[in-house]
């Protein structure tokens, strides 16, 4: 288990959180007006800042906290034994609060009003299967490298994935409960009308819960209180990696 105290982990999820809604919804803004009337460069250049800044924020407080900045991760964590369940609780509202407060300061860092509700329509099957999909890959990214030795890779592999989820899905790859809330506030480009919201966030628990079970497939070797002492916490994607060989 990650053995920094909790009020740390919760201040770098909050500011992990924060930065990633004015990455994200930042980027969109100055996507738009740079590239006007030009979606595909403008969600390049949107997919592009996102996917550097993910690399740098998960690099700067991964250490800190894990890295999560999104609810699904530390939910599979907490699943997975590298999280304790309440730890887990406490993180949530920190992202959530870090992504809303990201997207009012995206907002205003570009002279916008602090808070518009989007109406950028997202309610379509193809986008909750999409969901499903993003956060499935996601999750199985961070996952996959942290139980194979590979954690240091996280904050590379997390950002180029996501960066890709931009274009392969049709939903653009949100894969996070957390940063859709945040984006519900900013009409713009990275926005998502709040009717959209409940469909978004069902979808990516799903591709979550979905993920988890398929690590345990993939990768057997599960944290137990029996195996503790083989454990050790890899901070760079947040996750326990056993020590042992896999069954």
């Amino acid at each position: 288990m990650n053995r920094t105290v909790l009020w740390r982990r919760l201040v770098a999820e909050l500011l992990g959180s924060g930065f990633l809604a004015a990455v994200v919804i930042g980027s969109g803004i100055a996507a738009q007006r740079l590239s006007p009337g030009q979606a595909v460069r403008a969600l390049l250049e949107n997919a592009a800042a996102t996917a550097a800044g993910l690399f740098a924020i998960i690099s700067m407080l991964g250490p800190v906290s894990g890295g999560h900045f999104n609810p699904v991760v530390s939910l599979a964590a907490a699943a997975s034994s590298g999280l304790r369940w309440r730890d887990a609780a406490a993180y949530l509202p920190a992202q959530v609060a870090g992504c809303t407060g990201g997207a009012v300061l995206a907002n205003l860092m570009f002279a916008r009003a602090a808070v518009s509700l989007s109406a950028r329509d997202r309610s379509s099957a193809a986008h909750f299967l999409s969901e499903i999909v993003a956060t499935l890959g996601l999750v199985l990214v961070i996952f996959a490298l942290a139980r194979s030795g590979r954690s240091g890779a996280a904050p590379a592999a997390v950002g180029a994935y996501i960066g890709a989820a931009y274009f392969f899905t049709s939903s653009t790859g949100f894969a996070n409960p957390a940063i859709t809330v945040g984006r519900m506030f900013s009409a713009t480009f990275a926005g998502i009308a709040p009717a959209s919201v409940p469909g978004f966030i069902a979808a990516q628990i799903i591709g979550g819960g979905l993920a988890v079970v398929v690590i345990r497939v993939l990768y057997p070797a599960v944290t137990s209180p029996a195996t503790q002492a083989a454990v050790t916490q890899d901070g760079a994607a947040g996750v326990i990696v056993s020590r042992e060989r896999p069954v």
